[in-house]
């Protein structure tokens, strides 16, 4: 049974609908700024998370596209204005990140500032916070580069997979990686600070995104936050692709109206300019972006040459790249107890190396990767077997 819900508002269905074939499109290269790719893209062979064998479009990126203006993210002083953050405790809502803001956290027991205004700004690339609460401010990494992997045919899951917190879930056209959510300050205690399209650098070095950039002044408006966006803003344009293949868009359809009988992950199959297809919309509320995803990703489908973050890799003794195992180096196999920690997070075993690599190098930072991962480090370290005797 639907709910009746205003006009103005897209009919959501708490299911995910069944996609006939004939609205499967697969992602069009074509789409993509001309600029993004740092080298030509590719059809590989590639293993989709269902076991399939399948062929995908393997797309190299730089650490920021040419042109993209990025910040404010973390205001140095009381009296600066930074970029925004999605408080989710008492008074819950978007906001800039000023003087108000951070005063109002402050009654609340997260105190980010000294007596004389000054903010707690780290580099968690370079140094980790001494404070309780601190704005994270990473600096980039111009060398790195960001491999990416798309189903060239797309296929839909058994079920759709939940994104959770820094989830992966595609990449714009401009090339800009995109994530969901992420960590929260009473999961943390640190605010990793998103400029005002909704972006900021990862561990290492490399900018992403936390939201549909070109349709985010949509939830300015509905947040009532004084912020623009460098980019274009229009809500019936095609953002990117998810990394199961599906088109993303702003939170209209085509033709500007708001687009009805959504899906659990905000898709449907309606009518965009490559015909009637499924894709995914944004939503008026932040962050915006497709809750789950209902296609199938490929494995291994996230790389970068950087040495820290999300998707740092290194050579193992088989001369793969692997994320490391966090107990050895990162040589030999994973051992079982790894699957198990993952499982027992509700998360993947790939999610799970990613964060604890990407927190130090080779021993890593529970505190980091507990952040990355959305949990905190009591959860974390309860369900990750013990390192290993010296």
């Amino acid at each position: 049974m639907y709910c009746l819900l205003p006009i103005w508002r897209p009919l959501l269905v708490t299911a995910v609908l069944t996609i006939p074939q004939t609205a499967i499109a697969h992602p069009d290269l074509a789409e993509f700024e001309t600029t993004a790719f740092t080298e030509e893209p590719s059809i590989v062979d590639c293993i989709l998370a269902n076991g399939e064998q399948s062929t995908c479009y393997e797309i190299t990126v730089g650490y920021l596209p040419e042109g993209l203006e990025i910040g404010p993210f973390c205001p140095r002083h009381l009296s600066d204005e930074g970029g925004i953050w999605n408080w989710t405790g008492e008074n819950a809502k978007l906001y800039r990140i000023d003087e108000n803001f951070l005063r109002m956290l402050d009654d609340l027991g997260y105190r980010f500032f000294d007596e004389d205004g000054t903010v707690h700004v780290v580099d968690i690339a370079t140094q980790q916070p001494s404070v309780d609460h601190a704005c994270i401010n990473v600096s980039p990494a111009k060398d790195v580069t960001i491999s990416m992997l798309l189903p060239v045919n797309p296929v839909t899951a058994d079920q759709p997979t939940p994104l959770g917190t820094v989830g992966k879930v595609g990449v714009a056209l401009n090339g800009v990686p995109i994530f969901s959510d992420a960590p929260s300050i009473q999961q943390t205690g640190h605010m990793p600070a998103l400029d005002t399209c909704g972006g900021h650098i990862d561990p290492g070095g490399w900018y992403h995104w936390h939201a549909t950039s070109t349709d985010i002044e949509t939830t300015f408006e509905a947040a009532n936050v004084e912020a623009t966006c460098a980019l274009e803003q229009r809500s019936s344009a095609l953002f990117g692709y998810a990394f199961d293949g599906f088109a993303m868009y702003g939170s209209t359809d085509s033709d500007g109206t708001m687009p009805v009988y959504l899906d659990a992950c905000n898709g449907h199959v309606g009518r965009t300019i490559r015909g009637a297809d499924y894709h995914y919309h944004a939503s008026e509320d932040f962050p915006n972006l497709p809750p789950c995803l209902t296609g199938v990703q490929a494995t291994d489908n996230f790389s970068t040459t950087a040495t820290a973050g999300i998707g740092a890799i290194r050579a193992g003794e088989d001369g793969r790249n692997e994320p490391p195992r966090p107990d050895s180096g990162g040589q030999g196999p994973m051992p079982q107890a790894f699957d198990d920690a993952a499982t027992a997070l509700g998360i993947s075993i790939d999610t799970l190396m990613e964060a604890l690599h990407s927190s130090g190098q080779g021993h890593p930072n529970l505190a980091v990767a507990a952040q990355t991962l959305g949990v905190t480090e009591d959860a974390l370290r309860a369900v990750l077997p013990p390192p290993p005797e010296q």
